[in-house]
């Protein structure tokens, strides 16, 4: 089953701030949204709910280094990315 990335426009400015700074992470985090996508439970990506303030929210993996924050809707099959840097910038 696939789910349905859905793009805040203020994610979208966060990201693409991220990717001007780190062009050479470009393929991998493309790569991981493709794989969010397709599965956001593979064990690569390695999900996992927050706590605390960011309560509601999940993370991901695009490398040791870089995290992306996402709202993961089930119920509807949305997967909403709501932050991307590393890990004290995102949490």
């Amino acid at each position: 089953m696939s789910h349905v990335l859905v793009f805040t426009q203020a994610y979208n400015r966060r990201a693409a701030r991220w990717l001007k700074r780190h062009p050479d992470l470009r393929l991998q985090y493309l790569k991981t949204l493709q794989l969010l996508e397709a599965n956001p439970f593979h064990p690569s990506l390695r999900l996992h709910a927050l706590s605390g303030r960011l309560k509601g929210l999940h993370s991901i993996s695009i490398n040791l280094g870089y995290r992306i924050t996402l709202e993961l809707l089930i119920r509807d099959e949305q997967i909403i990315p709501v932050d991307v840097g590393d890990h004290d910038a995102v949490y």
